[in-house]
């Protein structure tokens, strides 16, 4: 069954403000945060590796730790680096693993916030397609933030049930 069968004509949406609108997925401090994590845990881990904690000089506990320490510094390096858009037609999210909707597709969408930790927790947008699809975008723009919140608004009016 087609998208605009269920529903009659496709979902549109035009953000304000310019098409795309575009920003940082996560925020400052949660960038900075991750830095001194991982930062934390490669001191500890040569504290350990100097002091012989980690077994033999050149040990399997080594090999673990440097593949540890791989994953938090690739999963960082996303963390900086990821952005969120929202156009016309898709909304998009630069990760690990990119992720990417059709506006025209969108059943459902909530904007998940923790209101006074948002400096920290990226407010994030849950979709989900009419096929099923699902995926969570998140971003610590002020602009793009208020684009979610009408998308979310404007969906929610076009897509309530018919009784």
């Amino acid at each position: 069954m087609a998208f605009a069968d269920t529903f009659g004509q496709p979902f549109q949406f035009q953000p304000e403000g310019g098409d795309p609108v575009a920003g940082r997925a996560f925020s400052l401090p949660f960038r900075w945060l991750s830095i001194v994590l991982v930062g934390g845990a490669a001191g500890w881990g040569l504290q350990l590796w100097r002091s012989g904690l980690l077994g033999h000089p050149a040990g399997s506990g080594l090999y673990w730790l440097i593949a540890a320490l791989a994953l938090m510094v690739i999963t960082v390096y996303y963390i900086l680096q990821s952005h969120t858009s929202l156009s016309s037609q898709h909304l998009r999210q630069s990760w690990i693993w990119d992720k990417e909707m059709q506006v025209s597709e969108l059943a459902y969408a909530k904007l998940i916030r923790i209101r006074g930790l948002e400096w920290l927790m990226a407010p994030r947008l849950y979709a989900r397609s009419q096929g099923g699809q699902f995926a969570t975008f998140y971003s610590a723009d002020a602009q793009v933030l208020a684009q979610f919140e009408r998308l979310c608004a404007k969906l929610s009016q076009e897509r309530q049930p018919v009784r």
